[in-house]
């Protein structure tokens, strides 16, 4: 079964189709990238899926759900997680304070919780200081675990918001843009990461503008243009289709 299964997806703004009629299905265990020119739909497409805009028509399924009508944060509880292209950090907090403040299970928010359950409060709160630590150190930051998030590199910044969907325990991770604007020395270390995850089990479907790049990791490639998937295969055969040109070009 697909992990993540789309028909039909429809989305218009005053009259102008940004996903027109979109389907296609992602299977666990693989990276899936979406490219194609800026105002593809590439990212509509994304807040629909996580649902931060609401459909015009069509379905979504997640683990054969149908969940068009959940909210985001009831989709992320099910385990879709969304990577924005603009860094979403608490810049004032450590990049551990980041982690821990991701981790779905915070007993401790409630008062009740500590008068009534402390020593299971604790527990749970040792087992999120735990899940803290090895996300960090998964993600190359636990040498950078007690700066704050403002004083880390633009690339190091994309770790901790991917280190925050960890703790979060997404399974399905919706990456916009992961390797835009970041140092090219970190693209590669931020691209190898992303394969690490899959071999953990995760399932990766992101937008990425760097085609080389894109292509050098994915199993799957849709091409998008004008809120239509134009193109789709393994790397090499979309990397060898004259349309792909086309669509980029015009030519």
């Amino acid at each position: 079964m697909a992990l993540l299964e789309i028909q039909h997806l429809a989305k218009s703004f005053d009259g102008v189709k940004a996903v027109d009629h979109v389907s296609f299905a992602i299977e666990p265990g693989t990276i899936t990238s979406i490219i194609g020119p800026n105002g593809a739909g590439k990212t509509t497409l994304f807040n629909l899926v996580a649902g931060f805009l609401r459909r015009d028509a069509g379905t979504i399924h997640y683990k054969g759900k149908a969940i068009d009508d959940l909210s985001p944060s009831q989709r992320a509880g099910l385990g879709v997680g969304r990577l924005w292209q603009d860094i979403r950090v608490f810049r004032n907090m450590t990049a551990r304070e980041n982690l821990l403040v991701a981790q779905k299970h915070q007993p401790g928010e409630k008062i009740s919780n500590y008068l009534l359950r402390y020593k299971n409060v604790d527990k749970l709160e040792k087992q999120n200081r735990e899940a803290a630590e090895r996300v960090i150190k998964f993600i190359r930051l636990d040498h950078k675990q007690n700066s704050l998030a403002q004083d880390l590199s633009y690339g190091q910044q994309k770790l901790l918001a991917l280190g925050r969907l960890l703790m979060n325990e997404a399974e399905l991770l919706l990456l916009d843009e992961p390797t835009a604007g970041v140092n090219p020395l970190m693209i590669d270390e931020i691209l190898a990461l992303i394969q690490m995850l899959v071999k953990e089990g995760k399932t990766v479907l992101m937008i990425e503008h760097n085609v080389p790049k894109a292509m050098s990791i994915s199993d799957w490639v849709y091409v998008m243009d004008e809120g239509r998937i134009e193109l789709y295969g393994s790397p090499a055969e979309v990397s060898s289709n004259p349309l792909l040109k086309e669509v980029y070009l015009g030519v």
